[in-house]
């Protein structure tokens, strides 16, 4: 039996997936730059889950990201986690919970 062949016939690992807190921010295009995205979380503007949030925090799929911007709080539930989306699809990433 081949190397490749043995590999196949190995369960997949159950793999729960997730990203950062800040490239999330960043790559559903909710805030312009990872910094902007850091910079928020550090000073209180972010939370995930109810809690204020690092940037560093794993966010996963079902995750509520709330955001304060200036006097408005608007709340994302995370839909789908990707390392690269082009601009016309981000929006899909989340759902905005009214």
């Amino acid at each position: 039996m081949s190397r490749d062949k043995h590999e196949q016939d190995k369960p997949a690992q159950a793999e729960i997936p997730s990203m950062r807190l800040d490239k999330y921010l960043k790559v559903s295009r909710i805030m312009k730059r990872r910094s902007v995205a850091s910079d928020a979380c550090d000073t209180g503007h972010v939370m995930l889950g109810g809690k204020e949030a690092k940037p560093s925090a794993l966010v996963k799929v079902g995750d509520i990201i709330s955001v304060r911007f200036g006097e408005r709080l608007t709340q994302y539930e995370v839909v789908t986690l990707n390392e690269h989306v082009l601009k016309a699809d981000a929006a899909g990433m989340y759902r905005v919970i009214p």
